[in-house]
């Protein structure tokens, strides 16, 4: 029997594309359903009936919500090309580093991206201190999973991709080259990648989305 896979998620959502660039690295064949947030859709709100947010994938039916129990499951399932390391020392660590991006790293960098603008010189401190932990981290390895992309690198990828585009949006300064060497070379290697860069979304495209965020935002203070 054929295997049924669904992807539900939304184009310019960092989450729904960890999850295509995982079932891209595996080869799985899959099913892309694009939603409107905004308006949220019945499949959305059944597969995910506790956080009604993407991404939710669908295999043979079955749902499985939460971008990184995602990725684990995938790596699980489809044994080529693995995600997480071998060892379970390994695999421990590149949880803990994936879950500290996205506990402390992405809520720090979106808050110095979207703050009140006399809160931004705090909230840049914070998001830096982020990133220099993420720095630290990686050091002279190429990406956070050693020689070829991984987990860590996967959930990331906020990092790689999408501050770039806010800093050029909202005009702030957050990974510079600077400051962070490591971390942009690390950047340069990541959305270089060919399967990183065609699940990424288009910089125009997403630049416009989150223009549209700043002014509809300036106009209902």
């Amino acid at each position: 029997m054929a295997e049924e896979v669904k992807l539900i998620g939304m184009w310019g959502s960092p989450f729904s594309r960890r999850v295509e660039i995982a079932l891209k690295l595996k080869g799985v064949q899959y099913e892309y359903i694009d939603v409107d947030l905004t308006n949220k859709s019945p499949l959305l709100l059944k597969s995910n009936p506790v956080h009604k947010k993407v991404p939710v994938l669908l295999h043979n039916g079955k749902p499985i919500a939460e971008s990184l129990v995602i990725l684990e499951y995938i790596d699980e399932t489809w044994k080529a090309n693995p995600i997480l390391p071998q060892h379970p020392y390994d695999r421990a660590m590149a949880r803990f580093w994936a879950k500290y991006i996205d506990e402390k790293c992405l809520p720090a960098l979106w808050n110095a991206c979207w703050c009140e603008k006399k809160d931004r010189e705090k909230a840049v401190e914070e998001g830096n201190v982020c990133l220099k932990t993420l720095e630290n981290e990686l050091k002279d390895k190429k990406f956070f999973g050693g020689e070829s992309i991984g987990f860590v690198d996967i959930a990331a990828n906020f990092i790689g991709f999408w501050v770039g585009v806010l800093e050029d949006v909202v005009g702030v300064e957050l990974l510079t080259i600077d400051k962070f060497p490591i971390l942009c070379k690390w950047r340069d290697e990541y959305v270089g990648c060919s399967v990183i860069k065609e699940n990424l979304p288009s910089k125009e495209k997403l630049g416009a989305y989150f223009r549209t965020r700043v002014e509809s935002a300036s106009q209902s203070k």
